[in-house]
């Protein structure tokens, strides 16, 4: 797909966003597509969507960094029930930890506002395993007691597609396993099928990144040449005419001008073609632009500058980036953490039997600042790091292993 197509498809999705992301059964090619909701008009919105992320650098990194912070450190358990520490360690057939499968969950939610996470267990309930499914391969199913799994949408055909079971229910299968498929997706009114992404109310501001990267990737193109208008003296009546004025422009004009208008007309006596450069002062205002479209963007996605990567005019200041973590931890990760674990509990409860409470995911602040009247142990239990409470070390306050040697603290 074209660059301009990217943009324009981009902007339709903004401009349409209720046709686009609701929940309507596909049309003549129901059977086709073996009756599921479409999930866009064209049932390709993740297409479209994954497009955008791959190519809108700001966009990018803000689904990243959001998503690796509500992914955590690393999944934590009581050590004292071996089945649930052999889940968090190994979470499925592929050796994945459970923080790996969880990261690919936080992922898909943070771009697509849909996550889909496959549950493989047997009649005798003797495993239990976890599987991230790309959301852009699956489909709710026409009874919307199923997903529909296809490698290729745009070419689907039944023979190549699965169909599993949407949680709580499960269903039996040829190979002896009970499988069922847990959708995560962010609520939206009026959206009973599939959720709507966070970032909906910014893709206009993520196309316009988009389109402020691709002008100054032209500029580089093209030199940093000014546009302008063309004059040639010349008469384009067929094919051959136009391949002539091509070569006659580059013997003429060398180097690559930016967006050129070419004026074409009979010639006289001479040879009278020239460029006519079309000057521009606007560099000030595509910057303006495109950081007011990083701004918004941020914003669209409920998260926080600091977090993304993106600099501050003020420059990096560490109580900023922690300020701006406590507030984002309490709004936005441990609320999506929570969100993702609780199925996940409820799962490895009902199947294997144990108290699945302690299942919690780590979370650690960007950048190391803590109180200097915290101990030690207390400093190790925040960073998800093993603590001995008993111990005399670890019983010292941080400001005592630091320049400061306060030995005390009333």
């Amino acid at each position: 797909m074209s660059d301009s197509k990217i943009a324009t498809r981009i902007t339709s999705i903004a401009n349409r966003a209720e046709p686009l992301l609701g929940s309507a059964a596909v049309g003549n090619s129901s059977a086709e597509k073996g009756k599921v909701w479409s999930w866009g008009d064209d049932n390709m919105l993740p297409y479209a969507l994954s497009l955008l992320a791959r190519r809108s650098v700001a966009h990018r990194r803000i689904i990243n960094d959001k998503a690796d912070y509500i992914a955590g450190n690393g999944v934590v358990c009581n050590d004292k029930v071996p089945m649930l520490s052999q889940v968090v360690q190994c979470a499925n057939g592929s050796g994945e930890s459970l923080r790996s499968v969880i990261a690919r969950l936080a992922l898909d939610n943070a771009m697509f506002g849909n996550a889909f996470l496959e549950v493989v267990t047997d009649e005798r309930r003797s495993f239990l395993s976890f599987y991230h499914i790309d959301a852009s391969k699956c489909r709710i199913s026409e009874d919307s007691a199923h997903i529909v799994i296809s490698n290729d949408w745009r070419n689907f055909r039944s023979s190549d597609s699965a169909r599993v079971a949407l949680y709580p229910n499960f269903e039996s299968y040829e190979d002896g396993t009970l499988r069922t498929v847990i959708h995560y997706k962010s609520y939206e009114p009026m959206f009973s099928h599939y959720g709507v992404a966070p970032y909906v109310a910014g893709l206009d501001a993520a196309a316009i990144v988009y389109k402020t990267d691709r002008w100054n990737i032209s500029r580089i193109d093209n030199s940093f040449q000014l546009s302008g208008v063309m004059m040639l003296d010349s008469v384009v009546d067929n094919e051959a005419a136009a391949e002539r004025v091509v070569r006659l422009a580059e013997e003429k004009f060398a180097g690559n001008p930016g967006q050129v208008l070419f004026v074409l007309r009979d010639h006289n006596e001479g040879d009278n073609s020239r460029f006519i450069p079309i000057d521009t002062a606007s560099d000030g205002d595509w910057q303006r632009l495109h950081t007011q479209a990083e701004s918004d963007l941020v914003v669209a996605h409920s998260w926080f500058r600091s977090l993304s990567g993106l600099d501050y005019a003020t420059g990096f200041s560490a109580d900023r980036i922690l300020h701006e973590y406590e507030v984002a931890l309490n709004t936005v990760i441990i609320p999506e953490q929570m969100r993702i674990l609780e199925p996940i509990r409820s799962v490895v409860e009902m199947i294997l039997g144990v108290d699945a409470s302690s299942l919690d995911i780590v979370n650690q602040p960007p950048t190391r600042s803590k109180p200097i009247y915290m101990r030690v142990w207390e400093a190790r239990k925040a960073d998800g790091l093993e603590y001995d409470e008993s111990d005399p070390k670890q019983q010292l306050f941080l400001s005592q292993i630091t320049k400061y040697n306060i030995q005390s603290i009333g």
